[in-house]
C-alpha cells in the first residue's frame, strides 16, 4: 500500500498542476491497473476504496492548486470521483474478484 501511494504522490506533484489532467491520468492508470490486477483476488475491497480516495484527493488538490485565488465558492465540489472517471481515471472499486469456495 505504501509503495503505490508513493508512486501516486510522485506522479502528482504540486508542480504538475498546469499539465493537462488527461496526461496525468494517463500516467497514473498503468500503475493503478497493475496494482489492482495483482491484488484483486482476495479481500482487498477496503484497500481499493482507500486507494481510490487517495488518488481522487490528489487529483482534486491539483485542480484546486491550478485555480489558486480564482477558486469560486463550491467550485471544488464539482470535481467528484465521477468527474475524474469521465476523464479516463481507472477506478479500483468494484474490481475485486473473490476466489470460488473450495
Amino acid at each position: 500500500m505504501q509503495r503505490i501511494r508513493q508512486r501516486v504522490k510522485g506522479l502528482t506533484p504540486r508542480g504538475r498542476c498546469h499539465a493537462d489532467l488527461r496526461d496525468v491520468i494517463a500516467d497514473l492508470n498503468p500503475g493503478l491497473r497493475g496494482w489492482a490486477n495483482y491484488f484483486r483476488t482476495g479481500n482487498a475491497a477496503r484497500r481499493f476504496n482507500q486507494l481510490d480516495t487517495y488518488v481522487w484527493l490528489r487529483l482534486k488538490a491539483l485542480r484546486i492548486k491550478r485555480k489558486g485565488r480564482n477558486l469560486r465558492p463550491k467550485e471544488a465540489q464539482r470535481w467528484s470521483r465521477d468527474y475524474f472517471q469521465n476523464l479516463g481515471l481507472h477506478r479500483l472499486r468494484g474490481t475485486v474478484r473473490y476466489p470460488e469456495a473450495a
